[in-house]
Parts: structure tokens; sequence; C-alpha cells
């Protein structure tokens, strides 16, 4: 128990407690958990951890939280993403850190370009399109979620930000702007209907909606992700989009039985896993 406790010690105890429960990084954790509750940044906690400075008020009960698997941005209800914070909660998709590398190629994609069109199809918590509209100045971003809950977090982090947020479903969305977007980007989901995530984290806090892709092989919603692009992009559009590493070959296939896509490319992340697949729509004006 941390009551009386040093904060050191609180730390070095709740580390071991996590370590215990299996969370992957115990001592981060225990270190972000303190922090939630003292707000002085990991600075100056480990700054006050030298000292005798005691332990916060209601540490025990978010570390005994943790240790049963409840995602930490659920307790401290903020994710970070590249240069955001996010709100998050029940409900919404956590994003995760790969993502970032996917959000890149567009970024990379769109340097020079004058007021570029982009769209998100799946939102989630808005970590991509706010990114993007973050980091592109002049960009007219756009952003489609099916949930009512994750679009409830998606509109708290995307509002501040201009990012043009409709409740919607991917396959379907904002037929009124068919052919006058320069980049679609999807991070849909994707997990095999039979297929249970290791993590506890994952397998029951993350939304089902948000993981299941549909069918047998977690394909639907990829190959929706692809038609709709294929539909919002102008000639020489930019796609990518977010795939477990097994399916990589599998994606680039299904775009080129497609039949509307050129330059098609799979992209790693910075684990060398086969992260994400990219290609432009076929037709006049189109440069690679």
């Amino acid at each position: 128990m941390s009551a009386g406790q040093s904060l050191a010690d609180a730390v070095s105890a709740a580390t071991a407690v996590l370590r215990e429960a299996g969370v992957p990084s115990p001592r981060v954790d225990a270190e972000l958990l303190a922090d939630h509750l003292l707000q002085v940044g990991l600075g100056r906690l480990r700054a006050l951890m030298l000292g005798d400075t005691p332990a916060p008020e209601g540490y025990d009960e978010l570390v005994a939280e943790r240790a049963g698997r409840v995602p930490l941005q659920h307790i401290t209800g903020v994710a970070h993403f590249r240069y955001l914070e996010l709100a998050v909660g029940p409900g919404v998709f956590i994003p995760r850190p790969e993502t970032e590398s996917v959000v890149q190629l567009v970024i990379d994609h769109v340097a020079g370009k004058d007021a570029p069109r982009i769209v998100d199809l799946g939102t989630g918590s808005g970590a991509i399109a706010g990114s993007i509209a973050h980091e592109v100045p002049g960009a007219e971003v756009h952003a489609v979620e099916f949930s009512p809950l994750a679009h409830a977090w998606a509109a708290r982090n995307l509002e501040p930000l201009g990012v043009r947020l409709v409740l919607g479903d991917l396959r379907t969305a904002l037929p009124e702007l068919n052919g006058t977007f320069d980049v679609v980007i999807s991070n849909p989901p994707y997990i095999p209907a039979e297929a249970i995530p290791n993590e506890p984290e994952v397998a029951l806090h993350d939304p089902p909606e948000a993981l299941y892709g549909g069918g047998a092989d977690g394909m639907e919603l990829p190959t929706a992700a692809a038609a709709s692009a294929a539909r919002l992009l102008r000639p020489g559009g930019y796609f990518v989009m977010e795939h477990a590493e097994v399916q990589a070959g599998w994606i680039a296939a299904m775009l080129g039985r497609q039949g509307a896509w050129t330059g098609i490319s799979t992209h790693v992340d910075l684990n060398g896993k086969e992260r994400a697949t990219s290609a432009f729509l076929a037709g006049p004006g189109h440069t690679e």
C-alpha cells in the first residue's frame, strides 16, 4: 500500500505489481499513473522521487486497475499520438504507435502541395485525421466514423483542429465528394473473426467493431475501404491503408485485382513489419 510511502517506494512497489500482472512496460506505466495524479511531467516526477515526496492519494487504486489490464489510456483518459494528446476512453480504439509511420507516408506525399484534400476512413479517436490536420497547414481534412461512441471521442479531439467529421459508414460515406480527394487514408478493422488478440487490453477493452474486419479472413472492411478510396479519389490520387503484417501480400493482390490501382507498394513500420500498403488511382494526371 502506498499510504505513508515515499513516491519512490510507491512507484517501485507499483512496478513490481504491474510486472507480476504481465503489463508490458511496468516501470513506465507506474510512473505515468503517478504523474496522472500529480500532473508534474515525467522529468519533474523523477526528480521528486529522489527526495521524500509522499505518494499521491489514490495511487494504489489506479495501480490495481492497471494490474487488472485496464488500458493505461482508459485510466488516464489520454492517448499520445505523434504531436497530439487525444481524449480517449471506453468505446474507442486506442491509437497505436505503429500507426504513426502510416501517417508519415501521407505527410511526406503531400509535402509542398497546395491545400490537399484528405479523408480518413474509420477515424476512431481521430488520431490520423488530427495529426494530418495539425502537421499539414492548409490541408482540408475530412474524417468518417461509424460508431456513435467513437464519433463522440473523435468530435472532441478533431473540432479544435478544424477537421470535417461525419458520422457514417466508410463504405458509403461522402458520395457528394466522389472524385475530389487527393489522399484517402484508412486504418480499418482487419482482425479475422476467429483471431483473439493476445493482449487483454485489446481483447477486453477495445471495441470489437474497431478490431474485426468482417468475414473469416477479416478482409471485408479493408476491401470496402479500398473500393471507397477508388470512388473518392481524383485520378492520380494516393491511397494508404494500414493492415496486419501477415495481410500485406493479400492487400496488394486485392488492389491489383480491383484494376483501379497502379504503383502498389508495401511499407514497413519502425519494427520492420509490413504495416501499410499504398497505391495510386489510375487515370489521367497520375504521377507517382
